[in-house]
């Protein structure tokens, strides 16, 4: 239910959020919100390749050396563009599709993220919608590939999409300064009447091609509109994915933790900094890594299932683990900013992505 309007008392429940994590007044929200966002670095300071002054025929024959065995075979290039297309945005590395951004599903009310490539063109999360016969079909409207949504927003139901998620405008329009590039996004939470707005929810997505894989980087910050926001304790609150039927740990495919804990018998319930999903496919191992960023308010427990499915989930403790249920308010004049790596790599069968040091990369460690 929502909470009522003249009762200012917190739960008892209620986490005591660090302000200097995630809670940000709201006297100057434009100033204060492009702070806390990550900014691309500036094209001219960045150094050239190394065999950038070689001839050309010299080049071609530096990129032709063969990897070291065992390491992740790299983009041929890590251009990062974008294509607009009604309702979606294309994403593309190294000229080779990366993912789609869609936003205007008229069969599916919240953004997502569908179809994530590798670098070598193969895809690690499932089809959208399911090819029957190929792919379980169960869930088709709800795991399009990679999205974030809550089950209990304000007693709102975002994930199963009783509540919708409108996409107000682009903050800032997809651009690249060559190997990173990304966009800005407003959504507008709107209540399962169609009419009470919940929260409003400005999203930055910054893509790039690293050492270890492509790498998303998911920047969501949430602001109360007219009373307090309240996040409910149940499975399906947070960063989820969705992978591709040859991945799935019942096709032969293995999640493992940061803790080493493997599939959903030893991660379900776990609270750690990253799950990785993989398998093999095309004659690669590839798959994909969810991160939860070190500076979030509280740690990401695992929803975990072995059919395909990784949530990583920093509010349903009692859903996950049992005890207090866990309830998470944003007061008006607050901000609750959420943070994510999601990292897709691939790897020849005999080697093996490290995510521990793809997580390192990403939280600056």
């Amino acid at each position: 239910m929502r909470p009522a309007r003249n009762n200012p008392r917190p739960h008892p429940n209620t986490p005591m959020l660090k302000p200097h994590l995630l809670l940000f007044p709201l006297m100057l929200p434009g100033a204060l919100l492009l702070a806390s966002l990550p900014t691309a670095p500036n094209p001219a300071s960045a150094a050239p390749p190394p065999t950038a002054f070689l001839p050309a025929p010299l080049r071609s024959a530096a990129a032709a050396v063969p990897l070291q065995p065992g390491a992740a075979r790299p983009d041929r290039s890590s251009r990062v563009s974008f294509d607009r297309a009604p309702g979606e945005v294309r994403i593309h590395i190294g000229g080779q599709p990366f993912a789609t951004y869609g936003y205007a599903d008229p069969h599916i009310p919240r953004p997502y993220f569908a179809h994530l490539r590798t670098g070598d063109g193969i895809q690690v999360t499932r089809n959208h919608p399911p090819v029957p016969g190929q792919d379980p079909t169960d869930h088709d409207l709800l795991h399009p590939g990679l999205w974030m949504a809550f089950g209990d927003l304000n007693g709102e139901d975002f994930w199963r999409q009783k509540a919708t998620v409108r996409h107000e405008r682009f903050r800032s329009e997809p651009k690249t300064d060559g190997t990173r590039g990304g966009f800005s996004v407003v959504n507008r939470y709107v209540a399962a009447d169609g009419v009470t707005t919940v929260c409003r929810e400005t999203a930055r997505y910054t893509i790039e091609a690293t050492e270890h894989g492509r790498r998303l980087v998911w920047d969501s910050t949430f602001e109360p509109m007219v009373h307090e926001l309240a996040f409910g304790d149940q499975e399906e609150m947070g960063l989820g994915a969705r992978v591709a039927t040859a991945l799935t740990v019942r096709s032969g495919g293995e999640m493992v933790d940061a803790a080493g804990n493997r599939n959903e018998k030893g991660i379900r319930g776990k609270q750690t900094a990253w799950c990785d999903y993989s398998g093999m496919r095309d004659g690669r191992r590839v798959g994909i890594t969810l991160m939860a960023h070190p500076e979030n308010f509280r740690g990401a427990w695992w929803h975990a299932r072995d059919y395909g499915l990784i949530v990583a989930n920093p509010f349903g403790r009692a859903s996950l683990v049992g005890g207090e249920p866990s309830r998470v308010v944003v007061k008006p004049g607050e901000r609750l900013r959420l943070r994510f790596g999601v990292l897709v790599h691939s790897d020849s069968p005999n080697a093996r992505t490290d995510p521990a040091a793809a997580f390192r990369a990403y939280a600056g460690r």
